[in-house]
Formats: C-alpha cells, sequence, structure tokens
C-alpha cells in the first residue's frame, strides 16, 4: 500500500467517524492542522510527507455497576503508516487506577494486533472499548460500589494549555469576545492581534474545550489549534492548577505593530515573551524557524 492509499484511507476513516459522530463531546479532531496536511499531500504529487500524526478523541458514556455513568476517553493518533500499522489508543477513565488503565489498553493493543492489523480499525476498537471497558471500571468499584461516607472517590482533573492558530485578528468584537470569554471560563494566557493571530488559553480542560468551541464558531478565514498541552492532576484542587499556570491573566499583547496597515507585530519581541513565560519552543510550532 502507498503513502498516498494509506493517507486517503485515513481522511475516509475521519469523515466517517465525524458523520456518526457529530457532536464534540463524542469526537474532536485536536490537530486541524494535520488534517489540512495530509489533504494536500494527498491532492498534491510533489508534496512531502505530512509533519504531524492525525489526533483526535472519542468519548464513551458507559453505565457501571453501581448504576452511574463513567466516560471514557479514548486519545487516539494515526501513524503515518496507517492502516498497515496500529493505531496509537490510550483509554483513560477518572475512575481507572493506573493499573487497570495499563491492563485495559494493553488488552485491546492485543484485540486490535489479533484482528485489525493492516485495516481501518478506529470503529472496531471503539465498540471493544464499548464492550469491554465497563469491566476493568467493576474491579475498581467492588469495593465501594455502596457509598459510604468514608468511600471518597479520588478526583482526577486535567489541565489544558491551547495554542490556537489564526489567519489574521482584527476584529474588535472577536478580540473583545477572546478576553470576555476567557474571564468568565478562568482562562489565563494572551491574544496576539494583527497578522497572523495568535491565542493561548490555560486552565480546566473543559473550560478550555468549552472557549475554543465558541471561537471556533465565529467567522475565520483561518484558525486552528496549532498545539495542545494536556496535565492530568491526581486530587487537583485550585493550588495544583496555578502552579500548571505560565501566564497569571488573558490579555491582549501587541509587540510594535507595523506595516501598511499596522497589523503585523514584531515576532522577535514575541519570541522574548515566550521565552520569559517558559515557552519558547512553541515559537517553532507556529512559525517553522527558531525564534531569535
Amino acid at each position: 500500500m502507498t503513502n498516498r492509499e494509506e493517507a486517503e484511507i485515513q481522511i475516509s476513516e475521519l469523515d466517517l467517524l465525524s458523520s456518526m459522530f457529530p457532536y464534540e463531546e463524542e469526537f474532536i479532531v485536536t490537530d486541524q492542522l494535520a488534517v489540512a496536511e495530509l489533504k494536500h499531500f494527498i491532492e498534491n504529487e510533489s508534496a512531502e510527507m505530512p509533519s504531524s500524526k492525525i489526533q483526535f478523541i472519542l468519548n464513551i458514556k458507559l453505565e457501571v455497576s453501581n448504576a452511574s455513568m463513567v466516560e471514557f476517553s479514548m486519545a487516539c493518533a494515526l501513524p503515518f503508516k496507517y492502516p498497515t500499522v496500529l493505531p496509537e489508543i490510550t483509554v483513560r477513565s477518572s475512575l481507572l487506577s493506573r493499573s487497570q488503565q495499563i491492563h485495559l489498553n494493553s488488552d485491546l493493543k492485543t484485540y486490535l494486533t489479533q484482528n485489525c492489523s493492516g485495516e481501518p480499525c478506529m470503529l472496531s476498537a471503539r465498540e471493544w472499548v464499548k464492550d469491554h471497558a465497563s469491566a476493568y471500571i467493576d474491579k475498581e468499584l467492588s469495593s465501594f460500589s455502596v457509598p459510604t461516607s468514608n468511600a471518597i472517590q479520588p478526583e482526577v482533573i486535567t489541565f489544558t494549555r491551547l495554542w490556537i492558530y489564526s489567519h489574521h485578528i482584527y476584529n474588535k468584537q472577536k478580540r473583545k469576545n477572546i478576553i470576555d470569554w476567557a474571564k468568565e471560563l478562568s482562562l489565563s494566557g494572551f491574544c496576539m492581534p494583527g497578522k497572523p493571530g495568535v491565542v493561548c488559553v490555560e486552565g480546566l480542560q473543559s473550560n478550555c474545550e468549552e472557549f475554543w468551541s465558541r471561537v471556533r464558531r465565529l467567522t475565520w478565514k483561518r484558525i486552528l489549534i496549532r498545539h495542545r498541552e494536556d496535565v492530568s492532576l491526581e486530587g487537583g484542587g485550585h493550588a495544583e492548577i496555578q502552579k500548571q499556570r505560565k501566564f497569571s491573566t488573558l490579555e491582549e499583547k501587541c509587540f510594535d505593530a507595523h506595516g501598511a496597515r499596522g497589523n503585523h507585530m514584531d515576532l522577535g519581541q514575541l519570541y522574548h515573551f515566550l521565552e520569559e513565560k517558559g515557552c519558547a519552543d512553541i515559537f517553532e510550532m507556529y512559525f517553522g524557524v527558531e525564534g531569535h
């Protein structure tokens, strides 16, 4: 199977998943740039292999033994040679211990190796998780299936940082929305208007995803998540979240605007700003060159 044939299969499978699971709480592609690169590779014979893997999340809600609903998250990445090689899938749930998560993911990989090698298998993987994952939760719940005052479920929260790229950010109302929504959702970060536009938000995963859901609905020439960072905080509270933040609030940052319309920022100053915040490596992800 050629590289382009494999790429075409990946895009077809993404389209199928999008049609079957149209809501973001079920299925979300976390790197739209990788999808665009793969489509460009398919459509242009002279194009080089994409630099990023296709990555997405499938969420499944299942009923466990105590009749409560538990969400399983399948974080998926498609290697460039998929489906010739197996996908990279990590299944997580807030009620899975580390050992049970390892066990579940190992069993899933064994199933895929024995049944799906060389064929598109994301739906098969999802069905396997849907049919089997609750058994792993049941084992974890056996010691506290009957609620008592002492049965405290450990809380696992996820801290997320989204690096968003836009072709441009000029509109004053959009800029106001970005600031207001971040404040409403307790997110910190910054927004650099102009061409290109850069937005970083950080905070609780659910709040970051709500922010992205609102922003992407606005009218844009082009907007995408360039990079995403997720950190699991077991038993995490406000103090742990604050430790993860690189920015204290969300504010608009302008760096010596220039150009005919005053819409181009000094990217050297942007790089130094990112360097001060411990995020210098992001510059190359945005612009394809090392900062200086």
